[in-house]
């Protein structure tokens, strides 16, 4: 079961940063429930968002901001090219397999974090026409924009998953429960 509000309080900067980023991450997660692979995949309005395209975002988007601060090359870095493959499941790919992908970004972003020695801790931001040159970031920075990246698409698969069959966040919760 995943609560709204963590079971256990971390008074610690670092542990309620990352508690937030896990209730969002949590929401997305819920949004799938009990839908298949072809629901999860479909587009219910006239945007492209799906709720597994959503999973997949998230998850390659923390682990790019994490690959940024570890200042490690990203395995999944996407290219113009790739760019809409980060949106949608393609070839094999399932929910479950992006779920554990995730997960495991999930606890190495956690590592990460308990392990730096400050929070205040930087790392350079990528050449882009978004950010500003010879830009940097800390650790702090990157964590409440993972709560605002997460949060975002956390409302979008709301929106997404009640278009589908008129399941809002708290039946999801209240059938979690129940599961």
């Amino acid at each position: 079961m995943v609560a709204l509000v963590p079971t256990e309080a971390h008074g610690d900067e670092r542990g309620a940063l990352l508690n937030f980023i896990e209730a969002q991450r949590a929401a997305i997660r819920r949004s799938l429930l009990g839908l298949t692979e072809e629901q999860a995949a479909s587009r219910p309005s006239v945007s492209e968002l799906s709720l597994s395209g959503l999973l997949k975002h998230v998850a390659e988007v923390e682990l790019n901001w994490l690959r940024l601060a570890q200042q490690r090359p990203n395995e999944k870095q996407r290219t113009q090219e790739t760019w809409g493959d980060g949106f949608r499941l393609v070839g094999d790919e399932t929910i479950p397999e992006i779920i554990e992908f995730w997960a495991g970004v999930a606890k190495e972003t956690e590592d990460f974090v308990h392990s730096a020695p400050s929070l205040d801790e930087t790392f350079p931001l990528p050449e882009a026409p978004w950010f500003p040159k010879d830009g940097r970031v800390s650790i702090r920075w990157m964590l409440l924009h993972l709560v605002q990246e997460a949060g975002r698409h956390a409302g979008h698969a709301d929106i997404v998953r009640e278009s589908l069959d008129g399941k809002g966040s708290f039946e999801l919760i209240a059938a979690e429960r129940q599961g």
